[in-house]
């Protein structure tokens, strides 16, 4: 058995009858019932997830996957592909907006190189885990064959299999490539499914004409491919990225570990998207960080059923949304913990 299915098959369901006893908690609280929103009911997941009544937050850890694709010569991009080993350099540096808001949450950031087009010599404190210097063009053929598309996956499982086992008790992704906005549009026109222009945005801010370039680009992939678009998996391999690879095991493996996932945006989501399919099961161990600006978000959060925690506009990626979300969900578990009972703090509950 792989890696892969030993691992979906590890992935449990959440005991669902521990939600009442988490829900009577937080009513007992020195507070109107319910009064806290939304908050209350990450505190109520988390606790799901990790399958106590007693949650505890600990080591917070961010993984950024950087790859390149190929379909970038296509020119759906307003940025040159040699961004991503500069944005990768910067991260290293922590001079990134994801190291900043990540300090700010208390969380660790590490840099996978996934499948990035440069070599990255002495790139120090880069976790080196490379399966190709980046895709295919999507738009010409596949991505990357089954195999690659598998290691890629392992490569994200066995992440945060190790993060879980050194206590991580909140995992994040995050991701850095250049056109990456691309396949993302084309896995969830795929998977979700839907038409592509309902899931193509403007990425790192292209014009009108190219706008309408990049979804002929993505239809284009979607018939060259579409025999190959059989299963979750193929699909990845098809038209998919290696950091989006990444990303679905980097969530498939944290569940198998009863780990909850702040997952980040538009491109984290299509990875998340990819698990799902994968495993239904993960679904209650993910705490999407924010609706993206990007166009076709929404169209996610639509036909998963699911709402996202912020809506700033953000589009950036990295695991910005991410690190913000970390900060929501530990206020959710401290409140859940430290906040005075009725009983305890003297005082009188609602009358009737």
């Amino acid at each position: 058995m792989s890696l892969l299915d030993k691992t979906i098959a590890e992935i449990l369901p959440v005991d669902r009858g521990l939600e009442a006893e988490s829900r009577a908690h937080l009513d007992n609280l020195t507070k109107p019932a319910g009064s806290l929103g939304y908050l209350e009911e990450l505190a109520v997941r988390y606790c799901l997830a990790t399958n106590t009544l007693k949650p505890r937050m600990g080591k917070k850890v961010i993984f950024t996957f950087a790859g390149d694709h190929g379909v970038a010569a296509e020119g759906v991009s307003a940025y040159p592909k040699e961004v991503t080993p500069q944005m990768v350099r910067n991260m290293l540096a922590e001079g990134a907006a994801v190291n900043v808001l990540a300090r700010h949450a208390g969380a660790e950031v590490r840099v996978v190189d996934i499948g990035v087009d440069d070599p990255l010599k002495d790139a120090q404190g880069l976790l080196a885990k490379k399966i190709r210097p980046g895709t295919a063009n999507i738009a010409e053929g596949p991505a990357m064959t089954l195999e690659e598309a598998r290691n890629a996956v392992e490569v994200g499982i066995e992440l945060s299999q190790e993060a879980a086992a050194e206590g991580a008790a909140l995992i994040g992704t995050g991701e850095m490539g250049i056109a990456n906005t691309t396949p993302s549009s084309a896995i969830f026109a795929a998977l979700l499914p839907c038409e592509v222009r309902d899931v193509t945005g403007r990425g790192t801010g292209i014009d009108d004409d190219t706008l309408t370039h990049k979804v002929a680009v993505i239809e284009q992939a979607l018939a060259v491919n579409k025999d190959r678009l059989t299963d979750p998996l193929n699909t990845l391999a098809a038209v998919g990225g290696l950091e989006i690879a990444a990303i679905c095991g980097l969530i498939l493996g944290a569940a198998s570990r009863r780990v909850p996932v702040a997952v980040d945006g538009f491109i984290s989501s299509a990875g998340a998207l990819v698990a799902c399919r994968m495993c239904p099961l993960v679904q209650d161990y993910l705490f999407y960080s924010h609706l993206s600006a990007e166009a076709g978000h929404a169209k996610f959060f639509e036909r998963l059923n699911v709402h996202p925690l912020l809506d700033f506009r953000m589009r950036l990626g990295e695991g910005t949304g991410a690190a913000l979300a970390m900060l929501l969900i530990e206020a959710a578990v401290r409140i859940y913990n430290e906040m005075a009972t009725f009983d305890s703090a003297g005082v009188s509950k609602k009358e009737g």
